[in-house]
């Protein structure tokens, strides 16, 4: 079974990871677009051709599942790659976890990027469920960029930006981004302890298993994971590899798992 993620940077690492700790045997294409991201910026049109042609590459490598773990991708492409791939191959698609906060918080911030946080996307998410609720929208600038790079000092500075700019009394934190799990623990411990952390990675994993048992593949793979880089075969970028997640990844990097 293979399943095939694409986001343009290494936002697809924390649901990549959990997919691999979930079920060990699937094989994982692993899709980024260096040369163009982040995404975010480009015009739409631009983003549904990038992300359809990525998406019927993945399928040409032979992926039955197509996971879209970038809230950029989802937003812009989500039902262009659906349309285009029918009905055979299940695309699963992210939603920042506006609903589970606002489920238990009363003052919720949402950490995304500048182009997310201007988003008439995010502004329906908060109006369809948390608008009876306190919500803060907080632009991480530079945060996904300097995950991208591996670059601490600039993870560093992002975060003491936005944890400046999210009130003092949030209960919850929305990481609106995928990239920012990836740095979970140094967020963390920038926060009081009361506060909750709600990402997205972990449903859209458990999202992705239940799609792979509907296709019920009789090939269940090897645990081989393959990295594209703007439609070129290569390697995981190094990085990906200053994260633990990373790591858990490169374990399966051209290799069978048996």
């Amino acid at each position: 079974m293979i399943v095939a993620l694409i986001d343009s940077g290494l936002g697809m690492v924390p649901t990549a990871a959990r997919l691999r700790h979930l079920r060990p045997e699937l094989d994982l294409v692993l899709m980024m677009d260096p040369e163009n991201a982040p995404w975010g910026p480009k015009p739409d049109a631009w983003v549904v051709d990038r992300v359809v042609g990525t998406a019927q590459h993945a399928v040409e490598l032979g992926a039955e599942v197509v996971v879209l773990p970038c809230n950029t991708a989802s937003v812009t492409a989500l039902s262009h790659v659906r349309a285009a791939l029918g009905e055979s191959v299940p695309v699963v698609g992210t939603v920042p976890a506006i609903k589970p906060a606002a489920a238990v918080s009363d003052r919720i911030a949402i950490w995304a990027t500048a182009a997310t946080t201007a988003s008439a996307y995010q502004a329906r998410l908060i109006e369809e469920f948390a608008s009876r609720r306190t919500v803060t929208s907080v632009a991480c600038h530079g945060l996904a960029d300097s995950i991208d790079r591996g670059d601490a000092r600039g993870i560093s500075a992002a975060i003491a930006a936005a944890v400046a700019a999210t009130p003092d009394d949030v209960e919850s934190i929305v990481m609106g981004c995928t990239h920012y799990p990836l740095v979970l623990e140094e967020i963390v411990s920038q926060l009081p302890s009361d506060v909750t952390m709600f990402d997205s990675a972990e449903a859209v994993a458990n999202q992705t298993v239940r799609r792979v048992d509907e296709v019920g593949s009789s090939s269940s793979g090897t645990g081989r994971v393959s990295v594209w880089l703007s439609g070129v075969e290569g390697e995981l970028p190094v990085s990906a590899q200053r994260y633990r997640e990373g790591k858990l990844l490169l374990e399966g990097v051209g290799a069978d798992q048996h």
